[in-house]
């Protein structure tokens, strides 16, 4: 052996990932990060680690491995795990240091100080294994750290205790179920600087969307004091989501979204040790990070990710007093990151029930069974397989329970705490910070939880029946038209990204108001001037923080955009400006004020006419607003707006200049403009469209309607409804041929091609330009166009 391999301490910037045998995951990660990556300005404390050859050391001083290995043996003979696990730890906690090894742990700690100035730097104490962070495994939170240490007797004391964390229950747990050797792993120890993240706000980053493998996503969970609150998932914390790779551009702020956590908790260290102390209503409003903040964060994450060539779950750190952010840990991420990027099966809902408690959905699944609220891993044995795991949090104690459940509920975490981790690794079907489902659902009663339906999850009264359809991709051929997605829910967007299509033919704008903004927008404009009490009392609740409340709007309009724009960059994503019906409107908060009453709205004010009417042209303005911030701010170029319902070109025009007059200027910064062709005279005058617009997308619904002179939702006349009338079929023909003629690209985004693949074959022999479908529908329209 070398004289470096048989070193028990050796200096963050003295090992790389090379050397995981010697000082394991952890240590190896961030010596790599110290060396490569903090020259490029990446801030990781410094510090030591006490290598593998101290731990073996360690045993061989004390001879305590003939002991280990008969007590883990006595497992397979029927031994109490937690018996034989404190029997293990007790024995190496009371076991001494080589003398050798105590002169270098207090050495090398002396020198630590010399370094940073201080005579007793304050550091936390971390366990590194052997076998820690490996692709196919994740060995995090098996073992214990130690914060706050302060001195060479506490040092010591907590170096010893990591060693014997090595055969906590859940670590002998895990290495049990994944088949490692107990003798073939062995603990290394990062001795490493603090960072007064007590005083300021931590948490942890993974650098992919952690709910569908979205590779672009850099996903951000944080919260007050110290980061264990987050991994562990005792808080509700803040969450942003970042798209990569605009970052390059520092001009830009592609930041998706921002969710405030309620963070009711956190916990801090004072002279005594860490201590739990509740938040102020100030922090439980306000985001733990800043936009800057958060974007330089991402940054790093997304350079780190690039320096290890895989997605990468990030601890990080900022510091209450410095001001400045730490990457505290870096491993790679254990259930996207080598899937091989297999499309997941889709689960649907097929009925309704009572909704009982909504939290953050983890993953898309659902899962059925009888509820278990667990006060502690204490009443496990009463815990029966297949049911469904309701508790406060998580840790990895409970790590033996969670493999049973058929489905788990928190009341507090994150996208990023221990159960939502776990619950991924294992496939099981989660929602994590719920707040109250312990007290909200009921010890014994049959329930169904279900994550298919976007980020909030939802725990119905109740077994509900639900469809999973497995998606086959395999030898679809390239189909002779491009194939795009009709989405609504920005949410949903992220999921389809594996989806053989380029880009997105119709994004709707009314689902993005509807269910994120929620407020109609003319009332937010006129709030002082609303009569409806209970109105100025929901949108008082959903815009607090929000000296103007126009800002709500643009906000979450814009957020809810820039993800479906994410979801599909940097093929084209046409966004259809809003298209409510009067009714429809008059349904949002406030909304009633500022809608009139029509006997038939699905041909009345709706579409163009009401951009540049006073009745609602402030409202568009703010749509102009969040869409401008969406392509300009955010960087999300590939967005192409599309208006609805223009029934004339003096409307076409009104509408081009109220556009222009909030900055969106067609032809400026690539800015495309597209008219739905969902009238006949859209299809009549298509040559004079064509001069206004840059394209048409065919609404095949609405063209149908108005050809045949069938109301669309009248079930007396759905037999006559149907896009394949040869009144239909020579509308669309027409109005491909002049568009064509004119230099102007075609598409289709009504249902139509969804719905009948022999429609879909029409229009590729039309030569039509794209074909916009439900995400359902991709699959069997591209092999019926290619077979």
């Amino acid at each position: 052996m070398t004289a470096r391999n048989v070193s028990s301490i050796l200096w963050f910037e003295e090992v790389g990932i090379d050397d995981i045998g010697l000082v394991g995951g952890k240590n190896a990660s961030l010596g790599e990060m110290i060396q490569v990556l903090g020259k490029e300005g990446i801030r990781v404390p410094g510090g030591f680690a006490v290598t593998a050859t101290a731990y073996r050391d360690f045993l061989a001083h004390n001879d305590l491995w003939p002991t280990l290995a008969g007590l883990l043996a006595s497992l397979d003979t029927g031994a109490r795990l937690d018996e034989v696990g404190t029997a293990i730890r007790s024995l190496m906690e009371a076991s001494q240091l080589p003398p050798p090894l105590t002169a270098a742990i207090t050495a090398a700690y002396q020198q630590l100080g010399t370094r940073t100035e201080r005579a007793t730097p304050s550091v936390a104490v971390r366990s590194s294994a052997t076998a820690e962070d490996l692709p196919d495994a994740s060995f995090a939170g098996q073992q214990e750290t130690f914060l706050n240490i302060e001195g060479d007797a506490a040092l010591l004391a907590a170096v010893k205790s990591c060693f014997a964390s090595l055969f906590t229950d859940r670590a002998i747990t895990y290495r049990r179920l994944h088949g490692f050797a107990h003798e073939q792993v062995a603990l290394s120890v990062a001795v490493q600087l603090m960072v007064r993240s007590d005083q300021g706000a931590a948490g942890v980053a993974f650098t992919l969307d952690t709910e569908t493998g979205f590779p672009n996503i850099v996903l951000i969970n944080g919260a007050w004091g110290l980061g264990e609150y987050v991994v562990k998932g005792v808080v509700n914390p803040d969450e942003w989501r970042v798209f990569k790779p605009l970052l390059a551009n520092p001009a830009l702020r592609p930041i998706l979204d921002r969710r405030v956590g309620s963070k009711e908790r956190k916990l801090v260290y004072d002279a005594t040790g860490t201590v739990d102390r509740t938040t102020t209503d100030s922090e439980r409003a306000r985001l733990v990070l800043s936009d800057d903040q958060v974007l330089e964060l991402a940054r790093w994450c997304a350079r780190i990710e690039a320096h290890y060539q895989k997605p990468m779950d990030i601890e990080w750190g900022l510091d209450g007093i410095t001001g400045e952010l730490w990457i505290l840990q870096a491993r790679p991420e254990t259930v996207h990151g080598h899937s091989g990027g297999h499309t997941p099966a889709t689960y649907t809902l097929t009925e309704r029930g009572d909704v009982l408690v909504t939290g953050v959905a983890v993953g898309s699944q659902i899962a059925t069974g009888k509820v278990f609220v667990m006060g502690s891993m204490a009443e496990a044995d009463r815990f029966e397989d297949g049911g469904i795991l309701v508790a406060r949090n998580t840790d990895p104690d409970w790590m033996p329970l969670m493999k049973r459940a058929a489905g788990i509920v928190t009341d507090y975490g994150g996208r990023t705490s221990h159960a939502a981790i776990v619950s991924r690794e294992l496939g099981i079907t989660a929602i994590v910070g719920s707040e109250h489902a312990t007290a909200a659902l009921v010890d014994g009663s049959t329930v169904t939880v279900s994550c298919a339906e976007g980020n909030v999850g939802s725990v119905y009264a109740g077994a509900l029946a639900f469809t999973k359809t497995a998606l086959d991709l395999t030898g679809l051929a390239e189909p002779p038209t491009r194939i795009m997605l009709n989405v609504a829910d920005p949410d949903a967007a992220l999921r389809y990204w594996r989806l053989p299509v380029k880009g997105i033919g119709l994004a709707r704008l009314e689902f993005v108001i509807e269910h994120r903004v929620k407020i109609h927008p003319m009332a937010l404009i006129r709030f002082d001037e609303l009569e409806d009490q209970d109105a100025v009392a929901q949108i008082t609740a959903l815009t607090a923080g929000y000296t103007d409340k126009t800002q709500y709007f643009v906000d979450k309009l814009a957020e809810g955009v820039a993800k479906i724009a994410a979801s599909q960059y940097p093929h084209p994503v046409v966004v259809r400006t809003s298209d409510f019906k009067t009714n429809e409107y008059a349904e949002l908060i406030g909304g009633r004020m500022f809608e009139p009453h029509e006997d038939n709205p699905m041909i009345g004010f709706r579409g163009a006419s009401r951009y540049y009417s006073g009745m609602y042209r402030e409202g568009f303005g703010l749509e102009c607003e969040a869409l401008r911030r969406v392509r300009d701010e955010l960087g999300f170029d590939n967005v192409i707006l599309m208006i609805p319902f223009c029934r004339t070109l003096g409307e076409a025009d009104k509408v081009i200049a109220v556009m222009a007059s909030h900055g969106l200027v067609r032809g400026e910064n690539d800015l495309k403009l597209y008219v739905m062709a969902e009238i006949p005279s859209n299809v009549i005058l298509a040559k004079e469209f064509a001069e206004r617009f840059d394209g048409f997308s065919i609404g095949s619904n609405d063209l149908t309607q108005l050809i045949l002179g069938v109301d669309r939702d009248n079930g007396l006349l759905a037999e006559i409804f149907d896009e394949r009338n040869d009144a239909v079929k020579r509308a669309i023909t027409d109005l491909v041929r002049v568009a064509h003629e004119s230099g102007r690209s075609v598409g289709i985004c009504g249902q139509a091609p969804s719905d009948h693949p022999d429609f879909a074959e029409f229009l590729v022999g039309l030569g039509i330009d794209s074909i916009s479908l439900n995400p359902d529908s991709v699959v069997g329209v591209i092999r019926r166009i290619t077979a």
